[in-house]
Order: structure tokens, then C-alpha cells, then sequence
């Protein structure tokens, strides 16, 4: 049995959405490019007929992972977390001890995870490393690089 994924509501609403877009406009799609492929002549010498067939492979792929993210979605009741420590959906300040470079993250689910936006996954090591900490504490992080160590310098949701 999976374990659960939470998100916010708007996350969650957003995954839905984007499932519905792929299962109406992108089936639909698909299905208009594979029949103008098969309208161009024999399907065994047809090779814009097999990437659409492909195309339509991968759509498909990506219907069915999506159903199952939300299948074990649930929606974080935000009132039930303490606000003292790292936790999902939390935003912490850390400096590493060793350079003092200072870096804000917001710790999210593994589909929300967006470096370039400063959103981390839970569940990724820098993650893992910060949850349960609580502001002055130190976190060990081992990373590819070794391990790193960092001061929570301020937390906000």
C-alpha cells in the first residue's frame, strides 16, 4: 500500500485539473494526429503513424501515474501543524556553518519540488534533513557533495 502525499487544496486542485485537460483535450488530440496518420497511406511503412502511436503510449503513461499521485493525495488540514518546527509546506532559513551562505526554502510534496522557485521535496535529502528541526537547531545533510551542516535560522508558513 502507498503512503499518502499531501498538498495543499489549490495543489491538489491544480493535479486535477491537469488530469482532466489530458484525459479530454489530450486523448482528444491525440486521436485527431493518429487518424490523419493513418489517412497518409500504409501503417507498416507509416512512420509518423508510429510516433503518434508512441505519442499516444506516453500520454496514456502519464494519465496513469497522474491517477494513482491522486489517489493518494489527501489535503493538509494546515490548523494541525505545529508551527515550531520544520514541517510540509514550511518556510525555513538555514546558513550553512561552513561558508555562511544563507538559503530560504519552502519544503513541499515530491510533484510540487521546484528548485529554481526555492521548493524542496519532503522527501529529498536537504528535506529529510530539516524536518522535526526547530529554529537554532542544527541539521546534517548528507548530499552528493558529503555531508553539509546548517543552522535553521528563521521558520514561517
Amino acid at each position: 500500500m502507498a503512503k499518502f502525499q499531501y498538498y495543499t487544496a489549490e495543489a491538489l486542485d491544480k493535479l486535477k485539473a491537469e488530469l482532466h485537460y489530458l484525459k479530454i483535450t489530450g486523448r482528444s488530440d491525440m486521436a485527431k494526429q493518429i487518424a490523419e496518420a493513418r489517412d497518409k497511406g500504409d501503417l507498416s511503412e507509416n512512420a509518423e503513424y508510429d510516433a503518434a502511436k508512441d505519442a499516444q503510449g506516453l500520454l496514456e503513461l502519464k494519465i496513469s501515474k497522474m491517477e494513482e499521485i491522486i489517489s493518494i493525495a489527501r489535503v493538509l488540514d494546515e490548523s494541525t501543524i505545529d508551527l515550531s518546527v520544520v514541517s510540509i509546506y514550511s518556510i525555513v532559513q538555514i546558513k550553512n556553518t561552513k561558508t555562511g551562505m544563507t538559503v530560504t526554502y519552502t519544503i513541499v510534496s515530491e510533484e510540487e519540488a521546484d528548485l529554481k522557485l526555492g521548493k524542496i521535496s519532503v522527501s529529498s535529502p536537504f528535506g529529510k534533513g530539516l524536518l522535526g528541526k526547530k529554529v537554532g537547531d542544527l541539521a546534517e545533510i548528507t548530499a552528493p557533495a558529503g555531508k553539509l551542516e546548517f543552522e535553521i535560522m528563521s521558520l514561517t508558513r
